[in-house]
């Protein structure tokens, strides 16, 4: 979806766009209503007025003189103020009443009186109601050519009347209303507007936080969290959303060490049987010659083929040495047989490999420092990485111990942590100058007990487990390890999968120790 397609489909758009478009067909459907029936109802209440104005005439003209302050006030009150045109006549139809100044008019309005009660009045008009003693009509005056509301008849008195409403006042009362609307509608309009669009943004604000924060969960990046508070609907749903991410977080770990159990049970009951043959036959092996040597030196102090102490101390710093290097190679091997018997459980978890190994580093140190080796690390800053924290500083101790142990030449050992982008993997490489390791031997030194220079191996007390401690770490983590040559040297290195949410690599950082 595009930026445009996006803002196009956003919640604000949508609000905007609905609440507008309410109010808009609100506002127009009274500005219609107001236009197309405002004038039928108005003339409707000037009807029911001009009854009412007759019922009130048609009493007073029983008891009051036309003449007297009291009529006039009741035509005042019921004429005057709703622009009634009002004429009373005799039945001779001598004006013996109006409330208008207009000779003229008075005259129209007589003469009309007379053509409708003599049935000579031949002008079309339409007959709204017909009482007792009084007639209401729509009419064109022929003589004006104007538009009225007229109510004529016979009050009590035995008078007739006449009383007239132009309609085209009520015509521009409806116009002037009309446009008064249309002016109010305009301005409540923007107004509205404005109001909706800071509602709405303040709505879809932590509404398009909640979906950037539900897709970065769905990319696995459980640190994001719902920032914006609030105690509606939304914020709780804001908070069940962190709630959310930390039990995602949790329960996706526990399920990275559950996919590495499931595909380590499924290949290690095939190798069972294997390795318990491998590993008496190597381990008989190995520990044969410490036995031998163990052995003869102590036969050698019981039966006192050399009396001076200085052959008694070396006797017994042999067998303590072989002792030593026995025990050492016990506690591997049992190491290496809980892992490829899957015994040994692996836990995912998320931690900076760089710290990891700058912390072996410095543990190595003192060690490098007797050897005359030079430890360079390039440090990347913080990279996070899934795997198990304590089995991975065995596989980086490891590495750096067999560096340490072969390096030569130049007497340099440098470490670097990569990140593979294209694969979402952390490569840690440990070299070290000195001999590479021969063609043939590089699939080899992976297996048990294996040792490419055994007289060398044996100088440094090696056991040839190590590696292979190395690799069964690896596959039980489902991740690679592998050694490269080069003319100057060999390097080592394992991939670890990358927590690509959380990870920060700064500016490059060489350290030597």
């Amino acid at each position: 979806m595009t930026r445009g397609e996006g803002m196009k489909y956003s919640i604000k758009t949508q609000l905007i766009g609905i609440f507008t478009g309410l109010m808009a067909i609100v506002l127009l459907s009274t500005w219609m209503i107001n236009n197309f029936f405002m004038e039928s109802y108005y003339i409707v209440k000037k009807e029911k007025l001009l009854i009412d104005t007759y019922s009130i005439l048609s009493e007073a003209s029983l008891t009051d003189d036309y003449e007297g302050e009291s009529f006039g006030e009741k035509v005042r009150v019921s004429c005057g103020e709703n622009s009634i045109l009002l004429l009373i006549v005799n039945n001779q139809y001598k004006k013996m009443y109006r409330n208008f100044y207009s000779e003229g008019e008075a005259g129209i309005m007589a003469g009309r009186l007379f053509g409708y009660f003599m049935g000579i009045d031949t002008t079309k008009s339409d007959v709204l109601k017909v009482g007792d003693g009084y007639v209401v009509q729509k009419i064109t005056d022929p003589n004006t050519a104007s538009d009225y509301l007229e109510s004529w008849g016979t009050l009590a008195s035995g008078d007739y009347f006449m009383m007239r409403i132009p309609i085209e006042s009520i015509r521009e009362s409806v116009r002037i209303s009309n446009e008064f609307l249309a002016y109010i509608s305009i301005f409540v309009m923007l107004l509205c507007a404005l109001v909706i669009w800071w509602l709405s943004k303040k709505i879809a604000k932590p509404l398009s936080e909640l979906t950037d924060l539900s897709k970065k969960m769905a990319d696995l990046d459980f640190d994001a969290k719902y920032t914006s508070g609030g105690k509606n609907e939304i914020g709780q749903l804001g908070e069940n959303f962190n709630m959310m991410s930390e039990v995602l977080e949790k329960t996706f770990s526990e399920l990275k060490t559950a996919n590495n159990e499931l595909q380590n049970d499924i290949e290690k009951k095939i190798q069972i049987d294997e390795m318990r043959k491998d590993f008496l036959s190597n381990v008989s092996h190995e520990l044969k010659t410490p036995i031998a040597l163990i052995q003869g030196y102590a036969e050698g102090l019981k039966e006192g083929i050399n009396d001076d102490e200085e052959s008694r101390n070396f006797y017994c710093e042999v067998i303590m040495d072989e002792a030593s290097k026995m025990n050492n190679m016990v506690k591997k091997l049992l190491t290496l047989n809980q892992l490829e018997f899957g015994n040994d459980a692996v836990i995912m978890e998320r931690f900076d490999i760089s710290a990891l190994v700058q912390g072996v580093i410095q543990s190595a140190s003192l060690l490098a420092q007797q050897k005359g080796a030079r430890i360079i690390f390039t440090n990347t800053g913080s990279i996070d990485v899934w795997a198990d924290e304590f089995k991975i500083e065995e596989v980086v101790t490891n590495y750096i111990s067999n560096a340490l142990n072969h390096v030569a030449g130049d007497m340099v050992i440098e470490i670097k942590i990569n990140k593979l982008l294209s694969e979402k993997k952390v490569r840690v490489t440990v070299f070290n100058t000195g001999l590479p390791i021969p063609r043939e031997d590089l699939d080899k030194i992976w297996i048990k007990f294996y040792k490419v220079d055994k007289a060398r191996t044996r100088e440094y007390g090696g056991s040839g487990i190590g590696l292979s401690i190395v690799k069964a770490i690896m596959d039980s983590m489902n991740q690679k390890c592998g050694v490269i040559n080069y003319d100057n040297g060999v390097e080592f290195w394992f991939e670890l999968e990358a927590d690509e949410t959380a990870n920060s690599v700064s500016e490059q950082q060489e350290k030597e120790w």
